[in-house]
């Protein structure tokens, strides 16, 4: 992981690029939404809150997936991706627990060069 003033700073630039594409800041549930549409590949008009749900667990599953946490275990015949967990969670208060999410989060769109 890189240290907190670089994660700050790259975080501020993850922010000012979604600002940029979509007018508004998004909070870290707003990031997950969407990186989870993204995994789906098939937006629907309409999620129910469940559906939402689904796909903000869908997106932790795939941010976390590369560090070993967990892998695509099957996509049931609707598209929707299904993850199975590998190793348990590390142990981290909230504030570690976000800034490892946020990595994961700027990992994620590094790769998909946004």
């Amino acid at each position: 992981m890189f240290n907190n003033d670089d994660l700050q700073a790259r975080w501020w630039t993850l922010e000012a690029k979604l600002v940029e594409r979509f007018g508004k800041k998004p909070d870290m549930e707003a990031i997950l939404f969407l990186i989870g549409i993204q995994e789906l590949g098939t937006p629907a008009e309409k999620f129910t809150k469940e559906q939402k749900q689904d796909l903000m667990h869908i997106a932790v599953c795939r941010l976390l997936a590369p560090s070993g946490y967990y892998e695509l275990d099957d996509t049931d015949p609707d598209g929707w991706p299904h993850y199975k967990q590998l190793k348990p969670m590390p142990d981290l208060n909230p504030i570690e627990q976000e800034n490892f999410l946020k990595d994961h989060v700027l990992l994620y769109f590094e790769d998909k060069d946004f």
